[in-house]
């Protein structure tokens, strides 16, 4: 027997595992104490034990030495000591599995599940169900039928859950006990009941009728178990959510009647259920509420959390639903349990007032050192949310997590508190010097260097902008002085930030810039010279191409098109143009890969979409010469409904002077193969069908791709928006579903799809640029064009905001999408890359009188994307 070990001897380590150190061939060996007689229940029940363990730590028993100590253990039978016996059937369990010829033990279970033995007949069942098969459980059938309708509950019990899992080998022939399973679900015994209609649902749940009546029957008459109520509600639920059945069926009415329930655990899962449903307006949701409110003063600690967790999840969506609990709540701010204090007060800053917010925050404060990292994130969340609510209470919340910004805590905790303040400044223009300032303070501490680069980041895309941007370069240049290599880095860039966009502040940036040139590391000296060059010479276009905007290229990108420039050695100089955009600048994409590397390095780059995209297309023979790839459409377009035979989908992937639409098609019909497949276009204006390149064969439910090579206008380059008509052909030959053998005569056929929309966004990618009036400047006025225009059918100026990125497919700017309340002019920025690597810009003024008035500027180093803008916005 093992030693019993008390707290004391745990505390003290004396309660280590015996079974710790076992030797998978020495206890094989010891198994052939089975074989001795008379047998020993003690030592062979101790031997049992060791081989359970041994298989549940993971370890591999070969399928000879299992089916060898299997055949000695089933001698053990012989004995009646009642603990060996138990042990035997979880040895018979564990080892189906692993031991040939299991089977051999089937009589004396039968013996045993038959005997008068009530406490080996329940696990003997289960035993059995375990190693039967179909055509053996036929045998038994019998004796699982008495089983089920036993009186004893614990073989009842067991007979029931045996089938439960019987139903996934032997569905038709468990079908068959239904009557027997009818009869246990009206037992006394609240786990029989339950099992029984566990079992029920499971054989009828893909019958939506049988399972609606016997929700009906079962609530009808009432149920004794708490369990089967549980479970009776999570089915209803189920139901009502796949037939998105209004609140007026009788399902819903019993979920609401058991908020009435005498056990608490029914109320719960009811209160839960109703919570959880789709589509409940608060008004619904009042009865599940106020139970839950009821709940919040239990002296459980269970229930409490349990409803407390639940009406946080309410006030995500109706947190006016959740008002009437506020002040139970407030109770459980102070709760000893913490994880309720903080379910509590998160719920409360989602539902709390503008005049309660002062309040909370000290409440908050006086717990706040006293939760783990994991729940103060949490708080850290719902104060973000907040801020969007009450933008007016931004200086009391800023506070706050300044002050829980300078306690310890770990980098998961200071990224969110970090994250809430930059959305902060970001929402609120008179936050940003307050916010800033706090920043600026926490760096000089800061321990995490993803949190200084990207704070430092910040202080260079917001501090030029401020009222006195001189008082934030002490902070930055003590970067260089004090911390080590990546920030010095990311201050040199902040600097160089300062000293592109304040002409006054210039030659003390350059002093700066300069003692940064004698720097022991390489990155840090090749920063500081490349900006003081760039800096001395005084030029805008350059400070906003190489400092302010940088490069909006793809990393990974660039790096893979320079490897294949040097794998390729060519006279031609490597074009920039020929590398993937990216909707971020480079720096922004260097601080993302810097915050992915600090908590978790990547093995390798994954490869883009349209990297992807791009190697697929230059492997066809008919688009050598093509070009780079300059953008794909970032979801494929349906042409057929998802229910129809032919189910087709296209994406559109531009070039400099071509577009390719590439058909992704899938055959539905399992007694035809589709051969030799092109989708043939009609366009309406001067586009001009190049080459079909076929999918070669269409078996059923197999995807093949087809692709239409089609160059863009000539002689009307501004008609870049146009519409195809588009038609599939094919040859059909019939084959036979069950053996896929094909005709070998086939007939053409063809299949008319909806019409494919080629618009201005197309050849337009969008990219972001940081700083967009210094990029205005960059590109200059050489090619720049005004028009005004009126959007008569357009009433709000957030419609017209949303419309016009839509339809342009460009990179709102400086967050110009975000429209202030209660304004009837606003300014829109937009900036993207025309097919071909040009720049465009457009500046949009927004007059919202009775009607929407636009004025649009748009500036390209080019002529002609400035034209296509101002056509197609016309």
């Amino acid at each position: 027997m093992l030693k019993k070990f008390d707290k004391k001897d745990e505390e003290s380590g004396g309660g280590s595992n015996p079974l710790q150190h076992l030797e998978k061939s020495a206890v094989l060996q010891e198994a052939r104490v089975f074989n001795e007689t008379p047998i020993n229940p003690r030592k062979c029940a101790h031997i049992l034990t060791k081989i359970l363990y041994l298989i549940n730590q993971g370890e591999h028993l070969g399928t000879t030495e299992a089916t060898e100590a299997f055949f000695a253990m089933t001698k053990l039978f012989q004995s009646n000591d009642p603990t060996l016996r138990r042990m035997c059937y979880l040895t018979i369990k564990e080892m189906s599995c692993i031991a040939e010829d299991v089977i051999i033990v089937t009589s004396s279970l039968t013996k045993d599940m038959t005997g008068k033995e009530d406490n080996y007949r329940g696990p003997a069942v289960r035993a059995l169900c375990q190693i039967t098969d179909s055509p053996m459980l036929q045998a038994v059938e019998r004796y699982m039928k008495q089983a089920i309708v036993d009186k004893v509950p614990s073989v009842s019990s067991s007979a029931l859950v045996s089938s439960l899992h019987l139903l996934k080998c032997s569905f038709d022939v468990v079908k068959r006990w239904v009557n027997e399973a009818q009869e246990a679900a009206s037992s006394d015994n609240i786990m029989v009941q339950y099992h029984a209609l566990g079992l029920l649902y499971h054989v009828r749940k893909n019958d939506r009728l049988a399972v609606s009546k016997m929700i009906s029957k079962f609530t009808r008459h009432g149920l004794k178990s708490p369990f089967a109520y549980c479970m009776m509600i999570r089915v209803a639920s189920k139901q009502l959510e796949e037939e998105d059945g209004s609140r007026d069926s009788p399902l819903f009415d019993f979920i609401e009647s058991c908020l009435r329930n005498k056990h608490e655990m029914v109320v719960y899962e009811a209160a839960s259920a109703i919570v959880n449903l789709p589509g409940c307006s608060a008004k619904e949701l009042a009865p599940a509420v106020s139970v839950l409110q009821l709940f919040c003063s239990s002296p459980k600690a269970a229930l409490r959390y349990a409803a407390v967790r639940t009406l946080n999840k309410v006030a995500m969506k109706h947190p006016s639903a959740v008002t009437a609990c506020n002040l139970d709540l407030e109770n459980l701010v102070t709760d000893s349990n913490r994880s309720i204090a903080t379910l509590a007060i998160t719920t409360l800053l989602k539902t709390g007032s503008e005049s309660s917010i002062d309040r909370l925050m000290k409440q908050i404060s006086s717990f706040m050192s006293e939760i783990s990292d994991e729940f103060k994130v949490v708080v850290v969340q719902a104060i973000s949310a907040l801020c969007q609510k009450y933008p007016r209470k931004h200086a009391v919340l800023m506070n706050f997590l300044f002050t829980m910004l300078r306690e310890e805590g770990g980098f998961e905790y200071k990224r969110a508190i970090v994250d809430c303040i930059i959305s902060i400044i970001e929402e609120n223009a008179e936050s940003k010097e307050t916010g800033l300032s706090h920043l600026c303070e926490f760096i000089e501490d800061c321990e995490f260097t993803v949190l200084a680069t990207r704070i430092l980041h910040l202080l260079g895309q917001e501090g030029p902008k401020t009222t006195n941007p001189s008082k934030y370069i002490r902070f930055i240049y003590n970067r260089v002085v004090l911390e080590h290599e990546e920030v010095r880095a990311g201050a040199v860039s902040a600097l160089a930030k300062f000293g592109a966009q304040n002409e006054e502040m210039l030659p003390s940036i350059l002093v700066l810039l300069k003692r940064c040139v004698m720097d022991d590391d390489n990155e840090v000296r090749d920063r500081a010279t490349f900006y003081l060059n760039v800096l001395e010479q005084k030029q805008k276009a350059l400070n906003a191409g190489y400092i302010l905007n940088g490069l909006t290229v793809s990393i990974p990108g660039l790096e893979r098109a320079l490897q294949q420039y040097t794998l390729e050695p060519s006279e031609k100089p490597f074009d920039l143009k020929s590398v993937p955009l990216a909707t971020t600048p480079m720096a922004e994409q260097r601080a993302e890969s810097t915050a992915t590397a600090a908590v978790k390095q990547p093995e390798k780059v994954a490869a883009t979409r349209q990297e992807i995209f791009q190697e697929q297309l230059a492997a066809v023979p008919e688009f050598q010469g093509l070009g780079p790839l300059f953008k794909s459409s970032p979801e494929p377009v349906a042409l057929t409904e998802s229910e129809t035979e032919y189910v087709i989908r296209c994406t559109k992937h531009t070039f400099s002077d071509h577009l390719v639409f590439q058909f992704d098609c899938t055959n539905t019909l399992n007694d035809q193969t589709l051969e030799n497949v092109t989708v043939q276009m009609e366009p309406t204006e001067a586009y001009e069908v190049l080459a079909y390149v076929p999918a070669r064969s269409l078996p059923y439910n197999q995807p093949g791709t087809c692709y239409t090579l089609v160059a863009l206008p000539k002689e009307d380059p501004t008609a870049v928006a146009c519409t195809f008509s588009c038609v599939m052909k094919f040859t059909v030959k019939d084959c036979d579903p069950n053996t896929g053998e094909i005709d070998e005569e086939g007939y053409e056929d063809e299949y008319v799809l909806e019409d494919l929309e080629v618009t201005v966004s197309d050849h337009i990618q969008k990219v972001m640029k940081v700083n967009f009036e210094a990029a205005w400047d960059e590109v200059g006025d050489e090619f720049e064009k005004e028009e005004t225009f009126t959007l008569s059918t357009i009433k709000t100026l957030e419609e017209a905001v949303g419309n016009i990125v839509k339809f342009l497919g460009m990179h709102p700017c400086e967050r110009s999408d975000k429209v202030p309340e209660n304004k009837n002019t606003h300014t829109l920025l937009l900036a993207g890359v025309f097919r071909g690597g040009h720049d465009i810009l457009v500046r949009s003024r927004l007059l919202l009188l009775d009607t929407v008035t636009m004025q649009v500027t748009a500036r390209s180093s080019e002529e002609l994307p400035v034209d296509i803008i101002l056509a197609s916005v016309g």
